[in-house]
């Protein structure tokens, strides 16, 4: 199987094995190696899912204030850990790769590989949510149709998505395109950067 294949099918199971307990508090449990890409993809797509899920509870119109500002914290740290997991992923890239001849006509691509690999992970999770709701049996047919023609339309970008993600891995591969990998400059967490935490200094 493509890398991108082998990426849907875990995302798949990780969010199967999160809705056994449907738990943002749940533990999770990382079926593999430490330090392998399928357990960095594994956590990255856990993270994702959970964050999903506190975006749910958060919109709540009855949610309490202060459980509110507690979660809205935690998505913040959610968002950095991702980002962190984006970086990892393309670290293994740029190792896989280091060895490349990288022809005189290459070019860069808009995003990184791990960059794409984060919109397949929020993919499948888009996917799932919109098929439970196709076969919700307390709507309205007319609710499903209307969710089908989205899940159909999710289907295709996760084909296409994939198919350009496997595309990009092959010409990186090949010397044909090359990585250039720009750390995110996250200000908002940063004590030093965003003013209105170092202006409380």
């Amino acid at each position: 199987m493509s890398f991108s294949q082998d990426a849907n099918k875990l995302f798949d199971g990780v969010i199967v094995d999160y809705h056994k307990t449907d738990d943002v508090d749940a533990v999770m449990v990382n079926p593999f190696k430490a330090q392998t890409i399928e357990s960095v993809l594994y956590l990255k797509n856990w993270i994702d899912t959970v964050q999903w899920h506190l975006e749910d509870i958060i919109r709540n119109p009855e949610i309490d204030p202060v459980e509110a500002l507690a979660i809205k914290r935690r998505i913040d740290k959610s968002n950095q850990d991702r980002t962190d997991l984006v970086e990892r992923i393309d670290s293994y890239f740029l190792e896989k790769y280091a060895s490349v001849k990288v022809k005189p006509s290459a070019v860069i691509n808009t995003e990184s590989p791990a960059w794409a690999i984060d919109r397949l992970s929020i993919l499948a999770l888009k996917i799932y949510h919109m098929r439970n709701e196709v076969e919700r049996t307390d709507v309205s047919a007319e609710h499903k149709a209307a969710c089908q023609k989205k899940l159909d339309v999710l289907l295709e970008q996760r084909e296409d998505l994939s198919s350009a993600i496997d595309q990009l891995i092959k010409d990186i591969e090949n010397g044909d395109r090359y990585m250039k990998v720009y750390k995110q400059m996250k200000m908002y967490n940063d004590p030093n950067l965003n003013p209105i935490l170092y202006g409380k200094k």
